[in-house]
Order: C-alpha cells, then sequence, then structure tokens
C-alpha cells in the first residue's frame, strides 16, 4: 500500500480541531449499505459544518487522498487496507420553517429523518423521495430521485466547500448543472456539500404525482394530481419495502447501493431496436408494455430494470448459494448475501452490464461512486 504521508503531525492536528473524533478501526463494510469494503488508513468523524471544512482542508493542503462519507449508500469500495481517509459527515442539524417552507440540512443529516420532519411539518416536494438510504448531503450530488422527483425540483442551492480555493459559499442550484442522476459535483471532487437549502410548499399537499405506479396506487389518475404529503410518504415507504428498498438490517435485499445502474437514453433507433428484439422473442403484448419515455430532442429514456429482466437475469440470480446476487425482489438491486466480497459483486455487476449490452446493444451505466475498483 503507498503510504499517504499520514503523519503524526497530521493526525494531532486532526484531533485538535472541534467536533472532530479519530477512529483507527472502522472499515467500509460498516460504512456502507453493502457492508463491502476494506479499512482506511483512518476514519474521522466530523460533528459540526466547521470540522468538515477544517478536516478536508487540512487533509487537502497536505496531498493526503480522502473520501466523504455520508450513509454510504452509493459506494464500492475495494477490499483490503486503502490509502485514504474516510471523513464522514456527522453535522446533522435541521432547519424548517412552516410557514414559509424554507428548510436547511447539514448534509450529514440521514435524509430520510429529513423527508419525514418535513412531511410531519406539512410540507410538500420531498415525500416522494422517502426511504432513500444515505446522507441530505449527497442528495444533490447526484440528483436524488424517485417516483417521477428528483432534489432539482426543490433545491434553491447548497453551501459548499470548494476544494480549489477553500472558499465555503452558497451556491445556487444552477451553478451545479443538474441533470438526471448528475451534478457537476459527481465524480469531479469539485467540492463537498456541507449543507442544503430546499423550497417546498406549505400547503400540506404533495408534489404532483406523475409516476405510474405511485400515482395508480393513490388512486390520482389525473395528470400531476396532488395527494396529502403524509399519505404518500406511507405509500411510498410501502413500494419501497415491496422492493427491499428500505434499509433493514436482517434483510439481505437490503444490503446493496439501491438502484445499482441508471436508466439508459439512448436514440429513439435504439429504442426502436430493443422493442423489435423483445416482440420477436417475447411477442407484442410485452414489446408493447417496454417502458420508454421522452428525454429529449431524439432520445428515449428505458429502464434498465426491464432491460436486466428481459435479458434474461431473474430475480435473484444467479442462485440461492451465490454470494452477490440481483435482490429477489427487485432486479436493478446488486445485493451481498451476507458473505459476499467486493469482487464478487464486481463479477455480478459485470455479468449484468455485458448481458444487457450482448442481448440489446445498450450499456447500462452503474449508479454508484467506485473506490478502488472498477467495472471495467
Amino acid at each position: 500500500m503507498t503510504d499517504s504521508s499520514l503523519t503524526p503531525d497530521i493526525r494531532t492536528r486532526l484531533a485538535q480541531i472541534a467536533d472532530v473524533t479519530l477512529d483507527e478501526r472502522t472499515t467500509f463494510a460498516e460504512l456502507t449499505t453493502l457492508h463491502l469494503g476494506g479499512r482506511p488508513r483512518l476514519t474521522v468523524r466530523c460533528g459540526s459544518t466547521s470540522a468538515v471544512a477544517e478536516v478536508v482542508m487540512l487533509l487537502d493542503a497536505a496531498g493526503i487522498p480522502l473520501l466523504v462519507v455520508g450513509g454510504g449508500s452509493n459506494l464500492v469500495v475495494a477490499e483490503g487496507d486503502l490509502d485514504l481517509v474516510a471523513v464522514i459527515l456527522e453535522n446533522d442539524t435541521l432547519e424548517l420553517d412552516p410557514a414559509s417552507g424554507l428548510v436547511r440540512a447539514g448534509a450529514g443529516a440521514v435524509w430520510d429523518d429529513v423527508v419525514a420532519a418535513t412531511v410531519e411539518a406539512g410540507l410538500g416536494g420531498i415525500e416522494c423521495l422517502s426511504g432513500i438510504p444515505g446522507s441530505t448531503g449527497a442528495t444533490p450530488v447526484q440528483n436524488v430521485g424517485a417516483y417521477g422527483a428528483e432534489i432539482a425540483d426543490v433545491l434553491t442551492r447548497v453551501l459548499l466547500l470548494e476544494r480549489a480555493t477553500g472558499e465555503v459559499s452558497w451556491v445556487p442550484a444552477a451553478d451545479l448543472e443538474l441533470a438526471y442522476r448528475y451534478s457537476n459535483l459527481k465524480f469531479t471532487g469539485r467540492g463537498v456539500v456541507l449543507a442544503i437549502e430546499l423550497q417546498l410548499n406549505p400547503d400540506g399537499l404533495s408534489a404532483p404525482l406523475r409516476f405510474g405506479e405511485l400515482a395508480r396506487r393513490l388512486g390520482a389518475t389525473d395528470s400531476g394530481g396532488r395527494r396529502p404529503v403524509t399519505q404518500v410518504r406511507d405509500t411510498v415507504l410501502d413500494l419501497r419495502r415491496g422492493k427491499g428498498m428500505v434499509l433493514a438490517e436482517g434483510d439481505h435485499d437490503t444490503w446493496s447501493a439501491g438502484s445499482f445502474f441508471t436508466n439508459p437514453v439512448v436514440d429513439v433507433a435504439v429504442a426502436d431496436s430493443v422493442q423489435a428484439t423483445v416482440r420477436a422473442a417475447r411477442g407484442d403484448e410485452d414489446a408493447d408494455r417496454m417502458p420508454r419515455f421522452p428525454a429529449g430532442e431524439g432520445t428515449v429514456k428505458l429502464s434498465a430494470a426491464w432491460l436486466i429482466d428481459r435479458a434474461g437475469f431473474a430475480k435473484g440470480h444467479p442462485g440461492e448459494d451465490a454470494p452477490a446476487r440481483l435482490s429477489t425482489r427487485h432486479t436493478l438491486a446488486l445485493t451481498n448475501r451476507g458473505s459476499a466480497s467486493t469482487s464478487d459483486l464486481v463479477a455480478l455487476a459485470r455479468e449484468v452490464r455485458d448481458g444487457v449490452r450482448g442481448r440489446f446493444g445498450v450499456t447500462l451505466v452503474p449508479e454508484p461512486v467506485w473506490i478502488g475498483v472498477s467495472i471495467d
């Protein structure tokens, strides 16, 4: 392992920062929802926004590799000893104004706790994002979304540490180039989100319900119908639990990184080719049900889960004895059955990606961040 020059002097300086705790023992298997990954050189737990900023700036100035970790719900981490410092966000402040709908939350706040608090206060806008694991600071990085809603719909600005300059300032959401599962913070190392600000609706009603499954469950047949936020949150949590997408420690279907592949956006001609392949193999009825949604001029967004299933990967693939399997409830989740290694999970991810590409000519792109390992 390469020595990252984490000297005794650096450790001492870290320990002297207010609201910081040093941890020598924790592994990424304990820090991630996949329960996979080796040991960082050091884990630094930051209990305040200022602590996060000071720790990151100190490590950056010393040239020491680091990984900022919130809930660990979007990470695939290599095994063994890792030459980096894990910076754990535990700054979990939450301020909300029921009258105006303005919400500010520290990056280390548990995301679903934030959603629950806003729903309890009668604020609408993020109830469709209930049950998503991880920390609040991660939501703008990948523009978290579910059931037809995404954080870009309500995000006004983020408190950002610009790593190149050390400057901390509130940055408008428009400057993040938010798109489907994307921001200019993702994979770039540009900055660290320290807090977020949301503008929610104080009328007690949900965001417009655009996603078919959720809308049908709630009887919102009118396009863009709205429902009480508590009703929507309860229904979303019920739907997610049915797919093993709400963390439960004893349920290995939830030992995952959530939806592992993003829904591919392809040219219309590619979508037509996929549909024709399915029609020839499975008949008109199945082909006509293929999910395809307009995604801009000449492009269509397909369902990764649907493609995985039609490429021959059933729920629970490759079988009961496999340490890493597709969830038994949702083909888009890759799961650790309790004894998997990172290499087991990577092998499964490659098999699924290559199988879909071989069948349909569409390459699925993983959603998680890969640390010390690659799907290629």
